[in-house]
């Protein structure tokens, strides 16, 4: 199953996958962004070193890539449908569709990479799938589907924190913890955040000490200590942003501001953390409405947030002292809902 990309350069010259690397690498500063979306393939567009983002391909025939991520020479992206799939996709040369497996569950949101090991939590379904990857970066059948017990579970996230699998689960409001062997995952420990939260995604501290979780339903921030594969909620905070929907959470890679995209309200929350917990910052415009995925780029002097429903990607000039955030970018793109760097 082979999907060829298609590459344009600013006014309309047609360059190659190699062409189009070339030119990136001869900028001082920039790189690649993966787009997922609602629609039928992923994005592919460059930025340069002010965040300015120019569209050179799409990856075909790759329905609802909701959630993407890359490991090196390999893309990986979930089907958002029901029922619901993974694919692969090599982008050593011409991006091309390895293959694709059902997860035997529905509306897969999130992706990570365990090992040699696909993880995909599916939201409908409230499962954790698992997929063995091959040599060649494609994906073998499912060996594990494990469900989260509640009346109406819905799995939102799944991360990697050292040997433990962490999932998060907006419909039980619990975050679980997980070891993976032999493909199988086995429950080591779950902890409840207040009830009604809906807990969406989580952040570690480079510490290692603290996560900090986006509750989409009740528009706080769950800060929680972590001790081996062991989560214990502290304290819950309020966005500052009035009723909406957080989005996504991340943290400067010095672990000193988090930042929240608030859905509704249409900002972005930012935090400064301390001993205490976080103190709010402010709450600027997203530059756009609904910011459902927000990444920093390697340097950490750029912030991307994707605007699902005003359909542009809008970059942000990050004050790595201040924390604060100036626009620079805006890229207009259908349905973005996530940016992979």
């Amino acid at each position: 199953m082979h999907q060829a990309a298609t590459w344009e350069a600013p006014g309309g010259e047609r360059l190659s996958h190699g062409e189009a690397i070339g030119r990136r690498a001869s900028r001082e500063a920039g790189g690649t962004l993966y787009l997922g979306t609602y629609g039928a393939g992923v994005g592919i567009a460059t930025y340069d070193a002010e965040g300015k983002i120019t569209k050179t391909g799409t990856i075909d025939g790759i329905p609802n890539p909701s959630f993407v991520i890359r490991e090196g020479n390999f893309l990986y992206a979930v089907n958002e449908q029901n029922p619901g799939a993974v694919t692969a996709i090599d982008i050593s040369a011409t991006p091309k569709v390895l293959n694709r497996q059902p997860n035997n569950g529905s509306g897969p949101c999130h992706l990570a990479k365990v090992g040699d090991y696909l993880l995909s939590a599916n939201y409908g379904s409230g499962d954790i799938a698992v997929h063995p990857i091959a040599a060649d970066g494609s994906l073998e059948q499912q060996t594990d589907l494990v469900r989260h017990d509640g009346p109406e579970p819905h799995a939102h996230q799944v991360v990697q924190v050292g040997e433990y699998v962490l999932a998060v689960d907006l419909g039980t409001d619990s975050i679980y913890t997980y070891t993976l062997a032999a493909g199988r995952l086995t429950l080591q420990h779950q902890v409840k955040v207040k009830t009604g939260a809906g807990p969406r995604h989580l952040v570690f501290h480079p510490s290692g000490k603290y996560a900090y979780v986006a509750d989409e339903l009740d528009s706080t921030v769950t800060i929680c200590g972590y001790d081996n594969g062991v989560l214990t909620v502290l304290d819950s905070i309020p966005t500052g942003a009035g009723e909406n929907y957080p989005g996504e959470v991340v943290i400067s890679a010095d672990g000193s501001f988090v930042y929240v995209t608030n859905r509704g309200h249409n900002s972005v929350s930012i935090f400064r953390t301390n001993e205490a917990g976080l103190e709010l910052v402010g709450t600027p415009s997203c530059g756009g409405n609904w910011p459902r995925h927000a990444a920093f780029d390697p340097t950490g002097r750029l912030l991307f947030v994707a605007n699902q429903k005003s359909n542009n990607v809008v970059t942000f000039a990050v004050d790595e002292t201040a924390g604060t955030l100036t626009q620079t970018g805006d890229f207009s793109m259908p349905s973005p809902v996530c940016v992979n760097v």
